[in-house]
């Protein structure tokens, strides 16, 4: 059965098979392969990140891909309130109309948030869309491209430790999840 920490319904913090500790340098080649998979079959004109994690592999394949980049907030996080269905929480960039479009975020679990995605950008009329994640579930949704499947806690270097007080601690979504920090 699945342990769930404490920001439920992230794909991200449910696991089932351990802890994987993501360095940067690892993010980076992830990235990499990710951008040379799409790139093989797909030329984006524009990549839009699903913030907040999304926009960091994002804006990392929009660099490599040589396409602009933007962002959309779509999140199961509103402040301090969690929801249990994600919900769209900007505008859609609406420099999709008429462009190839390819919208990323970190992992896809159940495709909720990429679904939202999906309907959000279709609805401004983009020329093609197609979607791309770091990770993703077993038997979850499954984007255009995806760089790993993996049942294990992912720790993002991003997150890993946050600044409190001045103080870099432990960011409040591993603490207790047996990853090193």
């Amino acid at each position: 059965m699945p342990r769930t920490y404490p920001f439920p319904g992230s794909p991200a913090l449910t696991a089932t098979q351990g802890t994987f500790e993501l360095s940067w340098e690892l993010f980076g080649e992830m990235c990499r392969a990710l951008a040379v998979r799409v790139a093989r079959e797909y030329r984006p004109d524009l990549v839009i990140g699903v913030a907040t994690a999304g926009v960091i592999p994002a804006a990392t394949l929009a660099s490599m891909l040589d396409a602009e980049f933007d962002s959309m907030k779509i999140s199961r996080r509103d402040g301090a309130a969690m929801t249990v269905e994600p919900r769209v929480l900007s505008a859609t960039p609406v420099r999709c109309r008429g462009k190839r479009v390819l919208i990323v975020d970190e992992i896809t679990g159940s495709g909720d948030t990429m679904r939202l995605a999906l309907a959000a950008v279709r609805e401004v009329g983009p020329a093609d869309v197609r979607t791309a994640a770091v990770f993703v579930r077993p038997g979850g949704w499954r984007p255009s491209y995806f760089g790993m499947e993996t049942g294990q806690l992912i720790v993002y270097p991003w997150d890993r430790q946050v600044i409190t007080d001045g103080e870099l601690v432990t960011g409040p979504m591993y603490e207790g999840a047996g990853a090193r920090v």
